[in-house]
């Protein structure tokens, strides 16, 4: 009953969150599993990247505003056979220029194209910087993430931490009531034998101390559990952990009672959201705006035909470096302006969309929260009662202790039974059980509270 009641309070850390190697003979603190797993944690390390390539993005954003150069060069072979017409060029057609003449030939020769151009949207009604802008957001939002759950794998660690600790403690208690079950079986055996006592109540004896044993395991069992989740959320393979036993020799400084939540990091990281989405939204806007840029052509071109071709037909040679020699060059300078009219009506949907994201994630904000406030209400209460509890453990224990070496004494001097030294038994191993929970029940109270805060300095300064 009580370790389930210990779980339970584990399990509350849940409620918030939706979602070096060390060796046995060194001692394992809380701030060394904390700082390990933040450094192994594979999620951790995916965010991390995250980041780095959300900066890339914002580089990435800054070099879209440059200009485009573009570099051409082409070699053909062909016929420049023309013809009067009208022609759309949807990227199929040729660009052979020759007269039109009155019959068809198959004269063909060499010719070359260099081209260099320059583009360069130089005003667009701040599309770029507000691009940036976006870009510089996603980092933001992208940082938050990583310490958001580099705060939530703390909290993770730590109430793991907790639970395994309390499992090796439940074991040291089991062993103790082993031990107690197995002196008993003694002193009852051995009045068994010389008569002094029915036989029935050795039989009783070692249903306690099998008891005794099934417990034990089932204790281990537990704890290994707890030793596994641990090095799982640690990012290692090592699973025999000596502890700090500092959880069980005091209590902590309990949190300041007015502790703010403004800066937790799930809420940075909900309002780091609701910033991104507004900025696109400004993004968006720039989008319906005309482009102004400016352009430069540079040309040069080479071609096997001579320039009297036209009145005679055999003026054209075939030799390949003649065709290609640029003969020819022509440049061109501008600036233009480009606009979409119909992009305004497309365009204002998509803000409209992109307002819609903003307010979904504001109600998530205010989901996430109203949480954190319960939750650290809920942790006032969960301190409370832990320290209420971990007050009457000593007196749970004394009374126990004592009621068992009054029953243990009249057993051996026959005036007791075997079932009521048995009940103290039970009873005494229920309150050092009792006891050993409560000093991590207060600790995980204040883990209770710490992740409602979003701050775990408690913790880390132990």
């Amino acid at each position: 009953m009580h370790k389930q009641g210990f779980l339970s309070v584990a399990g509350l850390l849940s409620l918030l969150y939706l979602f070096p190697f060390v060796t046995h003979a060194q001692s394992l603190t809380i701030q060394d599993a904390i700082s390990t797993a933040q450094t192994n944690y594979g999620i951790i390390k995916a965010k991390a990247n995250y980041v780095n390539a959300s900066k890339s993005t914002v580089i990435q954003s800054k070099r879209d505003y440059l200009p485009n150069l573009n570099l051409s060069l082409q070699q053909d072979y062909g016929t420049i056979n023309g013809q009067n017409g009208p022609l759309y060029g949807m990227g199929l057609s040729v660009a052979s220029s020759g007269l039109p003449l009155p019959d068809q030939n198959w004269n063909s020769a060499f010719g070359a194209l260099y081209l260099t151009n320059v583009n360069w949207d130089f005003f667009a009604f701040g599309r770029a910087r507000e691009k940036i802008k976006v870009s510089e957001s996603m980092v933001l939002r992208d940082e938050s993430d990583l310490q958001q759950e580099q705060f939530q794998h703390g909290v993770r660690v730590a109430g793991a931490y907790l639970n395994l600790l309390a499992a090796q403690r439940l074991i040291r208690s089991w062993e103790s009531n082993l031990q107690r079950a197995q002196a008993l079986k003694n002193v009852v055996v051995t009045r068994a034998k010389n008569g002094l006592i029915p036989g029935v109540d050795s039989s009783l004896a070692n249903a306690e101390v099998s008891n005794a044993k099934i417990s034990i395991t089932q204790a281990r069992d537990y704890e290994q559990e707890q030793a596994n989740k641990l090095a799982q959320l640690m990012g290692v393979t090592n699973q025999q952990f000596n502890l700090d036993s500092l959880f069980i020799k005091q209590i902590p400084e309990l949190l300041d009672d007015t502790a703010a939540i403004s800066n937790h990091p799930l809420l940075q990281y909900y309002s780091q959201r609701i910033a991104v989405s507004n900025q696109q939204a400004k993004y968006f806007q720039t989008l319906s705006a005309p482009t102004l840029s400016l352009f430069g052509v540079f040309q040069g071109r080479g071609a096997g035909f001579s320039a009297s071709y036209a009145t005679n037909q055999h003026a054209y040679t075939q030799n390949y470096f003649e065709g290609i020699k640029p003969v020819r060059a022509n440049y061109l300078l501008g600036i233009g302006a480009t606009w979409n009219m119909t992009s305004v009506l497309r365009v204002r949907q998509q803000v409209m969309a992109q307002k819609f994201v903003s307010n979904a994630l504001q109600e998530e904000y205010g989901v996430i929260d109203n949480q954190i406030k319960n939750q650290l209400i809920l942790s006032e209460n969960k301190i409370r009662n832990a320290v209420s509890n971990f007050r009457e453990a000593p007196i749970q224990v004394q009374s126990a202790s004592d009621a068992y070496l009054q029953k243990s004494v009249l057993y051996k001097n026959g005036l007791s039974n075997i079932v009521d030294i048995t009940q103290a038994l039970y009873v005494l191993n229920r309150a050092e059980t009792s006891r050993d929970v409560a000093f991590i029940n207060v600790w995980q109270a204040l883990l209770l509270k710490a992740a409602a805060a979003g701050d775990l300095s408690p913790f880390m300064k132990l």
